[in-house]
């Protein structure tokens, strides 16, 4: 079905630039949704010879790591043959879209065919939607560091081993929340002052936190405060997630938001860094006006905590103390059922509450203290498996960022590439401020698999290289 899908979207495309805009790209959508059809058509007749059963956990995990490496490959075949970049360029940039990482190795976007740039913006909306799906169908069975606690969250009943088809209601549930709101965020982008193929090109971008832009300069082209404020709302609301949404839109209680305590704490991480980035710029001299370094801080802080990864202006020649900042608000992501990247503040909150009642522990050694998240008792089961998230992060970033040092790119470099890819979050600093192409072709390969790894939670990609999974 991932290749058929792909195929259709190519084909879809190709039209456009026939019919459409007539911008000459129209052939090489067009060969490129042949093959992947063909392909796709292939691959079903085979399967028909094979009876359908319920989809189980292991069966999941494999069709979840290999639809992204598939689709990502598939996806790179218009980008190879229509700007004439290397397939290692082609793939990364795909795959980068589809993970809605955002992280591009492109420039002189302003003067590329229209339909090829939303080709690319309608990957990342598309990735952003398997990401809903995925959070909703495979984590919650997993317990990836904690998701079992969305069970509870999720609109629609599931079961624990076996994909059912009721997983299907809760999907296209979460599926009319993500189009709804795309809309909004395009109607609003238009009246903002975009145009309208600007407002629907950045609407797919902004509510599946991806950050692909169809000018270089990102969200700084359109010079405008009203079009950045617009665009903190919906970056938000991409990261929130989609099941709490679907509930606050059902009951119409929007008091619902506040009440639900990662979105709480995610709204106060957001004034807390904005604030102190703002005074950052504000009292070394960046901005000399208040309301621009409020402005520029809140933007950037929203862009890199969602994982959307926007830009307006030059951030990357920030202090090197709101770079670090940047960085760990991009680690500590967004909501945890979002399109949003990050280890999900669902999993700092519980890892702080961890720390606290240690701490406390130790004051009173023969006190027992009870952890709990939503006013319910959080199982030791959980809270160990985030502490092993936590830490297979830090180990990964620092695997990855050595891995990237021995290309020779220096430690800025490096380590801002690998947290960009692993948190999905797109922009980095040092030699790839502006982008990835500076970097070689091994690289660029190690950053896709690190895209691909953290967008799948790291554990699910590292269960199918374990017998565990298959003895089972």
């Amino acid at each position: 079905m991932p290749l058929l899908w792909m195929g259709i979207v190519q084909l879809s495309f190709a039209e456009l630039s026939y019919f459409f805009f007539k911008d000459n790209v129209g052939d090489a959508f067009f060969e490129s949704a042949a093959v992947v059809t063909l392909l796709a058509t292939f691959f079903l007749l085979y399967m028909r010879r094979f009876p359908f059963n319920a989809v189980s956990t292991k069966e999941a995990i494999l069709f979840a790591v290999l639809t992204w490496f598939t689709v990502g490959f598939l996806g790179a075949v218009p980008i190879f043959i229509i700007t004439g970049v290397s397939w290692t360029d082609a793939v990364f940039e795909s795959i980068s879209a589809l993970t809605t990482t955002g992280a591009t190795v492109l420039s002189g976007l302003d003067y590329m065919p229209k339909t090829f740039l939303l080709y690319r913006q309608f990957l990342q909306w598309m990735g952003g939607l398997g990401v809903v799906i995925f959070v909703v169908a495979v984590l919650p069975m997993l317990n990836v560091g904690g998701m079992k606690l969305l069970k509870a969250e999720t609109p629609g009943p599931m079961k624990d081993d076996k994909l059912s088809p009721r997983i299907k209601n809760s999907a296209d549930r979460l599926w009319y929340v993500y189009l709804a709101l795309t809309l909004i965020c395009a109607l609003a982008y238009w009246l903002g002052g975009m145009s309208a193929y600007d407002a629907i090109a950045h609407s797919l971008a902004t509510i599946s936190t991806g950050g692909f832009s169809t000018h270089d300069s990102s969200m700084g082209y359109f010079d405008s405060s009203l079009l950045l404020w617009l665009c903190n709302f919906f970056m938000i609301a991409g990261a929130i997630s989609f099941a709490l949404h679907y509930r606050v839109f059902k009951a119409k209680r929007f008091k619902q938001y506040i009440k639900d305590e990662e979105c709480l704490f995610f709204l106060w991480i957001i004034l807390a860094f904005s604030l102190v980035a703002a005074g950052v710029l504000y009292f070394s001299g960046y901005h000399h006006s208040v309301y621009e370094a409020i402005s520029q801080a809140t933007f950037h802080v929203i862009s890199f905590i969602t994982s959307t990864g926007f830009g307006a202006g030059d951030f990357s020649s920030w202090p090197m103390s709101l770079m670090l900042l940047l960085i760990v608000v991009g680690y500590i992501g967004g909501c945890a059922g979002s399109t949003a990247g990050g280890n999900k503040v669902i999993r700092s909150v519980i890892a702080f509450r961890t720390l606290v009642i240690e701490l406390k522990q130790m004051v009173h050694p023969n006190a027992v203290f009870v952890l709990k998240y939503q006013k319910r008792p959080v199982a030791d089961q959980i809270r160990n498996s985030i502490i092993a998230f936590m830490w297979l992060v830090f180990v990964t970033s620092i695997i990855f960022t050595f891995l990237v040092m021995l290309t020779g790119e220096d430690f800025v470099t490096s380590f801002s590439a690998v947290s960009a890819c692993v948190n999905v979050l797109g922009p980095g600093f040092g030699d790839i401020s502006s982008n990835f192409a500076p970097l070689n072709s091994f690289a660029k390969w190690l950053l896709s698999f690190a895209m691909v790894f953290g967008r799948l939670e790291y554990f699910t990609v590292i269960v199918l290289l374990t017998p565990y999974l298959w003895r089972s």
